[in-house]
């Protein structure tokens, strides 16, 4: 099932939270809804469910306008940020309690029940109390649920927020896996960077009810659309500038950290303001003749898989870099020579 979103707004009050947003999931699309708190995305997903009515726009899923189809008739199916079980209600009970109200046949209910259970690898479980459950488990119970009515469309509501960071990653498998399974339309909201790059088919990333981007997860960080996408998704290392040659082979930047060479950009010309940007483990701790240029060492912070290193320039810009797999400590006070290829730089307008 695709969803067209086209010039949807939504105000509470005299606040604007989506102003005229439009976009399109795509049919079995895993799509992500992502920004910080307040820029629009859960009412986003609760218009989609049916639980808002916008005040302006269309919402299409497939050819069928939908603005005034109330949420039981949408054929959604959606797992809250708190699972929302019923707590007097079995693991089965809970997952059938969708196809009670639609009048399912009882033989029909017990295959579709134990068949959703299977899906999320709760069938040993079907008896016992949500309080008997994990949190990973209370979880895979309300997908169950969900998913038990056979939705054209899942919504999931910062499904993963409740839970611990390695139930997190855990359960991030299984629904990719759930997902690959059932190839169910499914929107996903949440403000967590890794989940939407791990697991998005492709994202929207709001501020203040706008789209600032939409696109594939590697585009929207290795190409975000402006800074404030850029800072939200990862860390950015930011140093003014302004382009002083342009080419079809390169665009060269002048710094406070030197001359850059980077990838050739349209709609900016020799004498532009720009900010350049580049990620932390983009830095390379290596001598180059090409974007390189010396700093010192001031901090070091071992993480384990990576090691933070901040760092101070000549020029007074402060930067930070990581390195995976770190295997030598270096000491504070080092001297370095640092590059960066040139596809590794961000080149924003000012």
């Amino acid at each position: 099932m695709n969803i067209t979103v086209r010039n949807l707004t939504k105000s509470f009050g005299s606040t604007p939270v989506l102003k005229d947003i439009s976009l399109e999931i795509h049919d079995r699309e895993l799509f992500f809804l992502l920004g910080p708190s307040g820029c629009g995305k859960t009412t986003l997903l609760r218009l989609i469910a049916g639980f808002y009515q916008p005040d302006g726009g269309e919402l299409l899923f497939g050819d069928r306008r939908m603005n005034d189809v109330p949420p039981h008739k949408r054929n959604t199916g959606m797992v809250f940020q708190n699972y929302a079980l019923w707590p007097h209600m079995t693991v089965s009970e809970n997952v059938a309690y969708g196809l009670d109200v639609r009048n399912v046949a009882s033989k029909e209910k017990q295959e579709r029940v134990r068949a959703a259970l299977d899906t999320v690898r709760m069938g040993q479980l079907a008896d016992r109390t949500p309080n008997q459950l994990s949190g990973g488990q209370q979880q895979r119970v309300a997908l169950a649920r969900a998913l038990v009515i056979r939705p054209d469309v899942l919504l999931l509501d910062e499904p993963l927020s409740n839970l611990d960071a390695r139930l997190r990653l855990e359960m991030r498998d299984e629904i990719r896996r759930i997902h690959s399974e059932t190839r169910i339309t499914t929107v996903y909201v949440t403000h967590d960077q890794k989940e939407s790059l791990s697991l998005a088919d492709r994202m929207a990333v709001l501020r203040d009810g706008v789209v600032e981007q939409l696109a594939d997860p590697r585009t929207v960080y290795r190409r975000p659309a402006n800074r404030f996408v850029a800072d939200f998704i990862g860390e950015t290392n930011w140093v003014e500038g302004t382009v002083s040659a342009t080419n079809p082979e390169r665009l060269e930047i002048t710094s406070a950290l030197g001359t850059f060479a980077a990838e050739p950009r349209s709609g900016l010309a020799p004498g532009t303001p720009v900010w350049l940007g580049f990620r932390p483990e983009a830095l390379r701790l290596e001598a180059s003749p090409v974007n390189g240029f010396g700093c010192r060492l001031e901090q070091v912070n071992y993480l384990g898989e990576i090691e933070e290193y901040l760092l101070s320039t000549a020029a007074g810009v402060s930067l930070k870099a990581f390195t995976p797999n770190p295997e030598r400590l270096l000491p504070v006070g080092t001297s370095l020579q640092v590059s960066l290829r040139p596809q590794d730089l961000l080149v924003l307008p000012r």
